[in-house]
């Protein structure tokens, strides 16, 4: 399933420096919580776009802000510190979809995953027009743990932590979202042709597992072999 529009660097690039910026974002030193917006903002940014958040650039910059309010008092390393991030964006987006009437009637035009901005250049670095009508054939829930999975490049425990259940049913839901992608990818893409994704690397992946240039491919299988 090449699902490589999710993509991230190899598993050792960056992760010392996060690790760094966030040390000395504890501090104060706000050159650092500028590296860490630049590094991880695109992969939030995603999430959130990819979760239907209405504005996600400007919760992604609410996220960033309850991060660096709170990070003096946050311990822990580069993936611990993805992980909080990641934690903070879910809450965020799902305030964000109870606040929505539910009685608003979905249109094409108000879809915030298919609106046409400005903003949208960060989101297409982290998830392009292929992904995103595999995204809209999955269940909510299963959108978002394979979001936090591929985009968060957080682990199952991680996922079930953030969303609160079991790892058995993180490890489901992943399972079935991959097999609904797997199933849409194989479609003809038609139409689909022109707006192929281009992959785009992204920065400081989670520091597991073997290889360069890990696609959520590689993911899927390692977290499919646990299933």
């Amino acid at each position: 399933m090449p699902l490589t529009a999710l993509r991230g660097r190899g598993p050792d690039d960056g992760a010392a420096e996060l690790s760094q910026w966030v040390e000395d974002a504890r501090t104060g030193d706000t050159a650092a919580f500028g590296r860490i917006w630049q590094a991880l903002s695109p992969r939030v940014h995603g999430y959130l776009r990819g979760r239907g958040v209405a504005s996600p650039e400007d919760v992604t910059s609410d996220v960033f802000l309850a991060a660096f309010s709170g990070i003096t008092t946050f311990t822990g390393d580069g993936a611990a510190f993805r992980s909080w991030l990641f934690t903070i964006a879910h809450h965020k987006a799902v305030d964000d979809l109870r606040r929505r009437r539910p009685t608003d009637e979905w249109t094409p035009e108000s879809d915030p995953r298919a609106a046409d901005s400005a903003e949208d250049t960060a989101f297409e670095g982290v998830l392009g027009a292929r992904v995103r009508g595999m995204l809209d054939a999955l269940t909510p829930e299963q959108r978002e743990v394979l979001l936090l999975r591929a985009v968060g490049d957080l682990s199952i425990e991680e996922v079930a932590a953030i969303t609160g259940r079991t790892e058995g049913a993180v490890k489901q839901l992943f399972h079935r979202a991959v097999a609904t992608a797997r199933r849409v990818d194989d479609e003809p893409q038609g139409a689909h042709e022109a707006n192929e994704a281009v992959v785009v690397p992204l920065p400081l992946p989670r520091a597991s597992g073997t290889g360069a240039d890990l696609p959520v491919t590689r993911a899927a299988s390692t977290a499919m072999t646990e299933l």
